[in-house]
């Protein structure tokens, strides 16, 4: 659009001419971070820049102690953000902006010098950051009336100029590092030597494993070639020796077969036709006697018939012979009837021994059954 102007990012827009509607002082407006639009001929625009910006400085200082010293630093700077210091930038730098970095260059040279007059080398050299910050804190306030802010300050270089102050300061220290670096490069070199030496060692272990290894597997592998070599033979005779046992095995059951069949064919048939003879032979027996026994106890009936059949005439003969006896009878017929019982009682006397006599052996009865 037509009279319209937008900053960039890094800019501050400058706009001078009209009536300022803020601060009476301020000779123009300032416009960040959005445009404005600029009537023409009665207004003009100007702009600052707000990046940062380097100043390199390089001043010889002398020392608390009187010797000269050349320092080196960069300052990293910039405007302000702020209305206020770009109006003061803006007022000094605006028409000519590189002017930024030699003032601000000077500015630090001579707080840089007078800092460095209140320390001793030795301070400068180990507290750098000491003395970085003294001269920023010196330098603030003129850098803030002239708009300027310092994002930081860096110490490059402290130099001597040969006059061997500082080398000579740090002989001891480099003694006693070179001293340090000795004793290291002596413990590291007995460090390696003791680890070429494990090392070795190692190998050799190692090797002695390999040996041992090798020698095993070599014992190993000639085991196993000859149990190789003898599981043949081995084998077959296991083979032989398994076939004879079957066979003894099979010739035993042969046997033991065998000798079943013998019993079931000829053992068993004898001993039942014996056992048949033997149950006959004692039948027969038992038969025999059963029929002597009978004969026998015929003939007995048959004589002790005969026997009691002359009974009576035993009796009678033995009265006969009381007949011409002398005897005499005391109670009558009771005496008479006890002398009959008593002819009586000699009758089955004498039958009972002649049968004790027909029963002996050798009697004619006996032979005759």
């Amino acid at each position: 659009m037509f009279g319209y102007r937008v900053p960039a990012p890094d800019q501050a827009m400058l706009i001078s001419g009209g009536k300022m509607r803020g601060d009476r002082e301020a000779p123009f407006r300032v416009v960040t971070g959005h445009g404005a639009f600029i009537m023409p001929f009665f207004r003009k625009v100007r702009f600052l820049s707000l990046s940062m910006v380097e100043a390199e400085i390089s001043e010889t200082c002398v020392t608390k102690q009187a010797i000269a010293l050349n320092v080196r630093a960069v300052i990293a700077f910039k405007v302000g953000n702020d209305t206020e210091s770009i109006i003061n930038a803006g007022q000094r730098f605006l028409s000519d902006q590189d002017q930024m970095s030699v003032l601000t260059g000077r500015i630090f040279a001579g707080h840089l010098r007078s800092i460095v007059g209140s320390m001793t080398v030795e301070e400068i050299i180990t507290e750098r950051q000491k003395l970085a910050t003294e001269v920023l804190d010196g330098s603030a306030v003129e850098m803030a009336k002239i708009g300027l802010t310092i994002d930081s300050l860096q110490i490059q270089s402290i130099d001597d100029m040969k006059l061997g102050y500082i080398a000579a300061m740090a002989a001891p220290h480099n003694a006693a590092i070179q001293r340090e670096a000795q004793i290291a490069q002596a413990r590291a070199d007995q460090a390696a030597a003791e680890a070429g030496q494990e090392s070795a060692r190692r190998q050799a272990e190692f090797a002695r494993q390999t040996s041992i290894v090798q020698a095993q597997y070599k014992a190993e592998v000639d085991k196993a070639q000859a149990e190789a070599a003898q599981a043949g033979p081995l084998a077959q005779a296991i083979a032989q020796q398994q076939v004879i046992d079957a066979q003894a095995e099979l010739a035993q059951r042969s046997a033991l077969l065998r000798e079943q069949q013998l019993v079931a064919e000829v053992i068993k048939p004898a001993e039942a036709e014996a056992e048949k003879v033997r149950i006959l032979a004692k039948a027969e027996a038992e038969r025999t006697e059963v029929q002597a026994a009978a004969a026998a106890s015929n003939d007995r009936v048959a004589l002790d018939k005969l026997i009691i059949d002359q009974l009576p005439q035993i009796v009678r003969e033995a009265a006969n012979g009381l007949a011409g006896a002398n005897v005499n009878i005391l109670n009558g017929a009771d005496g008479m009837g006890e002398l009959a019982a008593g002819l009586v009682g000699q009758g089955l006397s004498i039958l009972e021994s002649v049968k004790r006599g027909l029963s002996s052996p050798g009697t004619d009865l006996e032979k005759k059954s």
